[in-house]
């Protein structure tokens, strides 16, 4: 979460002032970029847009 963080807010503040900020080290936020999605975020996407469409479908924002 974390890293997260970081990577929204990186426009805002320093990457290597946050990562210090947060106890976590720079190349490991490099690092967490670079990495590709876990089959569970992946999974948990396709859900999230599941849920939308129907939730936009019931609302009928489609």
């Amino acid at each position: 979460m974390s890293f997260a963080l970081i990577d929204a807010k990186r426009a805002e503040v320093a990457i290597e002032t946050a990562c210090a900020a947060l106890n976590v080290s720079v190349s490991g936020f490099y690092a967490w970029r670079k990495r590709p999605a876990s089959r569970r975020q992946t999974d948990d996407m396709i859900l999230l847009a599941h849920i939308r469409g129907a939730v936009a479908e019931l609302v009928g924002i489609s």
